[in-house]
C-alpha cells in the first residue's frame, strides 16, 4: 500500500529541486523517494549492543599472524607482481 507524504519546503529549495530532477530525467516525485531511499540506506540499523558483543567477541580470537615488518614485505612484493613491466 503507497502513502502520500508531504513535505513543505520554500520555494528556492523546490526549484533546486527540480532542477536536480530534471537532471536525471525523473519526476520531483521519483527524485525525491531516490533521495529518500539513499539517506534511509545510509542510516546505521541493528541494535549498537548487538555490534559491539559482535566486535568484542571477535577480538577475544587469537589467529596467528606474522609481525608488522613482514605484513608490510608481503604487500609490496604482492603490488610489485601486480605491476606490469
Amino acid at each position: 500500500m503507497s502513502m502520500r507524504l508531504q513535505v513543505v519546503v520554500d520555494e528556492r529549495e523546490y526549484r533546486a529541486i527540480q532542477r536536480a530532477a530534471r537532471s536525471e530525467r525523473v519526476t520531483v516525485s521519483e527524485w525525491v523517494r531516490r533521495t529518500l531511499r539513499g539517506a534511509r540506506l545510509r542510516q546505521p540499523e541493528g541494535d549498537e549492543g548487538r555490534k559491539l558483543a559482535a566486535i568484542r567477541a571477535a577480538a577475544r580470537h587469537a589467529f596467528p599472524a606474522p609481525d608488522i615488518e613482514q605484513m608490510l614485505t608481503e604487500i609490496e612484493s604482492g603490488y610489485a607482481a601486480e605491476t606490469p613491466g
